[in-house]
């Protein structure tokens, strides 16, 4: 196994990537629904154009999407109380099995966590979460470089 911390953290970007398509499809959803329906469980309801800008989806695309995950009982369109005019997506429920599909990660990530210091688990926390700041910022970045 490779020592070179690049390689390290593709590979690691790399399974988790890998993972979350697996438990999509051990879910019943398309990699894509998956996200959303992750994206709306942390956000909170949104609209459809709020959904389509976070997802890079086209509109079209985001009411097909919505279409879907409202087919599956996983979402509801409800409307906006402050403009009637647009629609809120809001979560209607998760996929039955979701906990059992990511019962196995779950499992193991809590096992990898529980090797190390309090202090050390607050360090990679505290990684998570600037990360996760600096992945968003630089998916908005290239989201909007996309738009003329």
């Amino acid at each position: 196994m490779s020592t070179d911390p690049s390689e390290i953290f593709r590979r690691y970007l790399s399974a988790m990537v890998l993972n979350s398509l697996a438990s999509a499809e051990a879910a019943g959803l398309n990699a894509t629904d998956y996200y959303a329906l992750n994206l709306l469980d942390l956000a909170g309801p949104l609209t459809s154009g709020e959904l389509s800008t976070q997802t890079g989806l086209t509109t079209g695309a985001t009411t097909r999407l919505i279409d879907r995950l409202e087919k599956g009982g996983h979402v509801r369109r409800v409307p906006d109380p402050a403009d009637r005019r647009k629609v809120i997506v809001e979560t209607a429920g998760q996929p039955e099995d979701l906990d059992e599909v990511l019962s196995g990660t779950r499992r193991r990530i809590g096992e990898l966590l529980r090797s190390y210091s309090q202090e050390e688990v607050a360090t990679l926390f505290d990684y998570f979460g600037r990360a996760a700041t600096a992945y968003q910022e630089a998916t908005d970045e290239l989201i909007r470089s996309r738009t003329p």
